[in-house]
Formats: structure tokens, sequence, C-alpha cells
């Protein structure tokens, strides 16, 4: 169930503060999924520390989550249609509040891990909920305000993520990043149940594609902890991990043969015949995973290598989360009369060139020069973000927009969330390696090492002192050179929305059939 679900004429859309309060209700229910994908970037290193696991270990509490996130929603049309659209939003949300509890409580790696999964599980419907409801909710004549609405939380929860998880960091504990929750989510819920229950629709008992989900299981879980362990046992040395690839590998074609011949299938891939979307989904991943490992590794290296706390390393990346707030209305506006190929194309080629200038980064920045980055960053987000969400609805006839909206979440996510694993291992292995060459050419003939000695220091604070400069400059060269791959695939994104023909304009559910060109299919 996403955004194309039919109104019911005999239930009227709310009007004045009614409608502005339900709405916050519900875009503050998508905010508060969204957010939790990012709210953990900060406090990495913090939980990792507290619970005895690595920094690179510690990535698995954000890729947990996207993960499962993705895996669920496919699954949100039948629940939907199975309990009730309102029913399944406000579950959804009370189940969301109880797991962050649990992930709150854990006290080891792999108990977080698994509250995240079944964080993720509950959160991961309330995507496309929120989106449906919103456009019941909102008169059609202003379905674009509802989108936007909704584009808008998406777009500035996970920036506002790190901002608020370094504070809460800061000034009490992990927990309470998930702790948070709680009220959040009881507050929503009663308000739901006030003002949403009007809305629900007929129940169908619709049959669910059983051995699709399974399959999606099965090779995304694969496909995931062969990116997050696959370091530690050396990759494809280990019987275990060339198990786990041949078991996605498999899987994923089994997946994809089932789900093309499927009746009812968990994800219809047949919504990827219409060229637009495709192109829209294919740039949508790549800028947001490539936008999403910005907004993971950032904070890391600051804390890490710069010696920021979580709190400064979250107010830092919330600058980009100012500047795109600023400019999401204008977009929104221009959206409605440019095409949106070349919103999406400019938003992305900004992002391209803002972090093409991270990559001669060096650990003598200073504040200002780390935060200007991130603040023109912010400029280019909502022109990609909102105009490559409506590009994508506009790009498929009204029969598949429920498809579409579900398929464009579940892309996003999942690609998001491997992207963010493989930068992790990257910039893990990349710094070992500079690491290990640094040693063999910094001071070979032991003068530095004599110098520091005859200051006064010991040869152990000598050697622990050159390691650790060493170490500095080893990261910092492994994060310049992902911020260069990073602007590559931004640039990537921005080539590939061009190969969309144009589409016309969307205007809701319940006007019209909102199609592309007649070119848009393949």
């Amino acid at each position: 169930m996403t955004a194309t679900s039919a109104r019911d004429p005999d239930v009227a859309p709310l009007e004045g503060r009614m409608l502005w309060m339900a709405a916050i209700v519900i875009a503050g229910a998508n905010f508060m999924a969204v957010l939790d994908l990012t709210i953990a970037n900060v406090s990495v290193p913090n939980i990792a520390g507290s619970l005895a696991a690595t920094t690179s270990q510690g990535t698995w509490i954000i890729t947990s989550y996207a993960v499962a996130e993705a895996i669920i929603l496919p699954l949100t049309g039948w629940l939907a249609a199975r309990f009730g659209l309102v029913r399944t939003f406000i579950w959804a949300m009370g189940l969301f509040a109880v797991f962050s509890i649990l992930c709150g409580l854990s006290t080891s790696l792999g108990m977080l891990v698994v509250a995240r999964v079944l964080q993720g599980l509950a959160g991961g419907p309330l995507m496309p909920l929120s989106q449906t409801l919103l456009l019941r909710i909102f008169p059609k004549e202003k379905a674009g305000t509802a989108i936007t609405l909704w584009s808008m939380t998406t777009l500035i929860a996970p920036i506002s993520g790190p901002v608020l998880g370094g504070w809460i960091c800061e000034n009490w504990s992990w927990s309470w990043i998930f702790f948070i929750n709680l009220p959040l989510g009881c507050v929503s819920i009663y308000f739901a149940m006030k003002l949403l229950l009007r809305y629900e629709l007929p129940l169908k008992r619709l049959p669910i594609d059983t051995v699709g989900l399974v399959l999606l299981v099965i090779w995304v879980g694969a496909l995931q902890i062969l990116l997050d362990v696959g370091k530690e046992h050396d990759w494809f040395a280990s019987t275990e991990m060339t198990a786990l690839a041949i078991t996605s590998v498999v899987g994923f074609a089994a997946f994809l043969i089932w789900e093309l011949t499927a009746e009812h299938p968990i994800v219809d891939l047949k919504v990827f015949r219409h060229r637009g979307f495709t192109v829209a989904v294919i740039a949508m991943s790549i800028g947001y995973s490539s936008f999403l490992v910005l907004n993971v590794l950032t904070p890391l290296w600051l804390q890490l290598n710069m010696d920021y706390t979580a709190g400064q390393a979250g107010r830092t990346i919330g600058w980009t989360g100012v500047f795109s707030l600023c400019m999401a209305p204008l977009v929104a506006r221009l959206a409605l009369k440019i095409d949106r190929r070349k919103l999406v194309f400019a938003g992305l080629l900004w992002l391209s060139g803002v972090t093409a200038l991270r990559f001669t980064g060096s650990t003598d920045l200073t504040y200002w020069q780390i935060v200007f980055p991130l603040m023109v960053m912010g400029l280019g987000m909502p022109f990609f973000f909102i105009s490559a969400s409506g590009m994508a609805l506009a790009s498929v006839s009204v029969e598949d927009t429920a498809s579409a909206a579900g398929l464009l979440n579940f892309s996003r996510a999942l690609v998001g969330a491997f992207a963010v694993s493989v930068m992790a291992t990257v910039w893990d292995d990349h710094s070992t390696v500079n690491h290990a060459e640094f040693v063999g050419l910094v001071d070979g003939d032991g003068r530095l090492l004599r110098l520091l000695s005859e200051n006064g220091l010991s040869i152990e604070m000598s050697q622990a002192m050159l390691d650790q400069l060493i170490h500095s400059q080893s990261v910092m060269i492994a994060t310049n050179e992902i911020m260069m791959v990073v602007a590559g695939t931004f640039f990537l994104g921005a080539c590939v929305i061009w190969l969309a023909p144009r589409p016309r304009s969307w205007h809701g559910p319940s006007e019209g059939k909102p199609v592309a060109s007649k070119d848009a299919s393949v």
C-alpha cells in the first residue's frame, strides 16, 4: 500500500488546523523511521567502545537497520490490505517504539544488532504508509504539497540524525538515541487514533508470496553478512564467506526468476518496463547511497581523526540539513515547471563538484574549511531527492504506481545499506595499507625518532607519537580516496538520468493517469 491508494469518495479530506495536525503526525512518523537510519552514525565509536566492538563492527548497527527496512518494504502493501492501512500504521509505530527500547537496553553488539533488525522491520512500513496517508488526508488539488512534505521529511531526517545523536551522546548516553522514540511514538499513536481511523480502507485477503519473501531474505541476508564480516574472515579464503557469496548469487537469480513468473509477486519487477521509472530508481539509488556514505563516513572521520566529540561531529554535519531545508520549498515549486531530469542532473552534478572539494583534505583543516562543503552540499540535495522521487512516480501508469513507490523505497534503502558496508570495509582496508606503506617511508633512517628522544621523550613515547602521526595521515588519505569515488558516483548518477524520457507532471492518485511521454516504456 503506497501513495496511490484510491480515495473513498464518502470520506472528505481534513481541513484547516486538523489537516495540518494530522499531517505533522504522519510526517513525524516517517521522520522518526528515517531518522533512526543515521541517528547512530556519530554514536558508532561510543557504542562500539561500550560494547567491546571495533568501529568497523559498529557500522553493523547502521546496516542491520537499513537491510531489515528494505526487506519489509515490499510487504507493506500486503500488510495494509490484510490488516488495514491505518491499523498497520499505528501498529508499526507501536512496535517501532518497543524495539527502540530493546535497542537502548542492549548489553552486547549481537543483542543490539538483533534489536536493530526488529526496529527496521517495524519502521520500514512507516515510509510508504505515511506517503499514502498524506495523500488521503490532503485534498486532491494539494497532492503536490503532500508529496513535498513527505519528501522533505525523508530528506531532512537522515541529515538531522547525526545532529540529534551527537547532542544526546554528549549530554546523556548512547542508549537515549533509542529511548527518545518511546514518547514520540506514544504521542503519534494517540493523535493517529484520534484523526486517522476515519481513513481506514476495507480489508482484503490477498495471498502472500512466501517463496519470494524467503528468497529475498536469503540473498539479501547472505550478501549483507558477507559485506559486514568478510574482512574478518579473509574474504574468499574462508569457506564460510565463499558459501555466503554463492548463496547470495544463486538466491538472487532464483528470486528474479520467481518474481517474474509468480502470480502475486512480493516485488512486482514488471514495473521496470517503464523506462523513466527504471532510470529514476537507478539515479535515486546511486545518489542516495553516495550521500549516505558521506553521512556515515564524515562523523566517523571527525571523531577518530580530528578529535571531535560526538556532539561536535553531529552539529558539523547538521549544516547540510539547514541549507537543504531552506532550498526544498523552491525546488518543490520548480518541479512543477521544469523538466525534472534537469533538476536531478543539476543536483547530482552539484553534489559531485562539492564532494570533489574534499579530495585534498588534511588534518590541518579548520572548522569552517570542513563546514563549507557541507553547507553548499545542502543546496543540491533537494534538487536531486525531491525531483527524482516525483519523476519516478510520474513515469508509471496509475495501476503500477503502488508497486513503483514500494520499489523506489526498497531500492534506495537496500543499495544504501550495501554502500555503507562496502565503505566501512574499504576505508578500514585502505587506512591499514596506507599505514603499512608509511611505516617504511617515514623516518627510515631513524633521525626523527632520535630527535624526539633528544627532546626528553622516552623511546616508547617517541614511537607512540610517530605511530599516531602515521595513523592520522593514513586515515586522512583513505578518506580522501573515498571522497574521490563518491564524487564519481554522484557524476555517474547525473549522467544516468538523461537515459529517461521526459516525464509529465504527476497530479496525485485522484487525477487521471500519471504517465510519462509515450516512449516511457521499454
